[in-house]
């Protein structure tokens, strides 16, 4: 029995052993075979540099080129993993009436003085490295705030939101620019708003602007909260357009106002601050009731509100 189990320990050893002499081999054949020179081909990636300002690179131009090299198995290994970037410097391209491009003999060059010295670049696959470019426009938007407020009972956002900067610059294509006559930003919400408030939020450029760009990135709303009361305050009708000789009397001849505002302001207000009228000429329903209107109420105050729309009256002839 233990002469078996040493004679299977002994040929286990022998195998992994012929496995690591197998794996050496294999290794040593194949550095041996990447240190050697080959002719193929790869694709590098293109990044584009020192662009005028006055243009704006658009979406058609050429992201990637195919080459033919010659380099080692090593080098060709690292393309396929990790690729290779190629900036093209635009400062110096040529032009005609209608295109922007790079010769062959500058595209070339680039290509070449951002190789390994050790590799040879045999071919590129275009002759000339033509450019989608367009010319690049202006044009000053407001901030549209895309902002949901839910102040807390009995609080409420006074005026209008502040914004900064409340207008941007666009620069883009003509056709794209025509598109959009403000710039909205993120969806924000803010809930049970008790006091004043500043926040920063991106702003968001529609999808089909894709060769336009913004001069700001976010901007910053705020606004001013404040606690609010409620008043009622009764207010006599004041009847206009009767006819000559005759006399009215509506019931009620008060009626009441709901006011909202700062409760400080409040103090001040009175029913000498609102008008509240009744016309005898305008058409009346079926009951023949007449319509009240306010006509005039105080300044600063959020929100004022008739608790009654009409009034039944007598009309008396003198």
């Amino acid at each position: 029995m233990e002469h078996k189990e040493a004679k299977r320990s002994n040929d286990k050893r022998k195998i992994n052993i012929f496995l690591i002499f197998l794996l050496c081999s294999f290794l040593a054949w194949l550095v041996s075979r990447l240190s050697e020179t080959y002719v193929d081909r790869t694709t590098f990636d293109l990044e584009y540099i020192n662009i005028p300002d006055s243009l704006l690179l658009g979406d058609n131009s050429l992201k990637n080129v195919d080459v033919r090299l010659r380099a080692s198995g090593f080098q060709f290994l690292g393309y396929y993993y990790n690729g290779k970037k190629i900036e093209v410097d635009l400062s110096n391209m040529a032009t005609n009436q209608s295109n922007f491009y790079v010769t062959q003999l500058d595209f070339r060059k680039q290509i070449e003085s951002q190789l390994s010295g050790s590799i040879t670049l045999l071919e590129v696959d275009r002759d000339t490295l033509f450019l989608d470019f367009y010319k690049v426009e202006s044009k000053e938007v407001p901030i549209s705030p895309n902002i949901r407020l839910n102040p807390a009972q009995n609080y409420l956002v006074e005026g209008k939101l502040k914004i900064e900067p409340s207008l941007i610059s666009i620069s883009g294509p003509k056709k794209e620019l025509d598109l959009i006559n403000s710039a909205s930003t993120s969806e924000v919400e803010l809930n049970e708003i008790t006091e004043d408030f500043s926040i920063v939020v991106d702003l968001v450029l529609p999808e089909e602007l894709k060769n336009s760009e913004l001069s700001e990135k976010k901007v910053r709303i705020s606004g001013n909260v404040f606690r609010f009361s409620e008043k009622l305050i009764e207010i006599p009708v004041e009847v206009i357009n009767l006819p000559e000789g005759t006399q009215i009397k509506t019931f009620p001849n008060t009626i009441s106002v709901l006011c909202k505002a700062r409760i400080d302001r409040l103090k001040d207000i009175s029913p000498m601050d609102f008008k509240v009228v009744a016309n005898f000429q305008e058409q009346r329903g079926e009951n023949q009731n007449l319509q009240v209107s306010l006509i005039e109420k105080p300044k600063d105050v959020y929100s004022v509100q008739l608790m009654k729309n009409e009034v039944e009256f007598i009309l008396k002839r003198q």
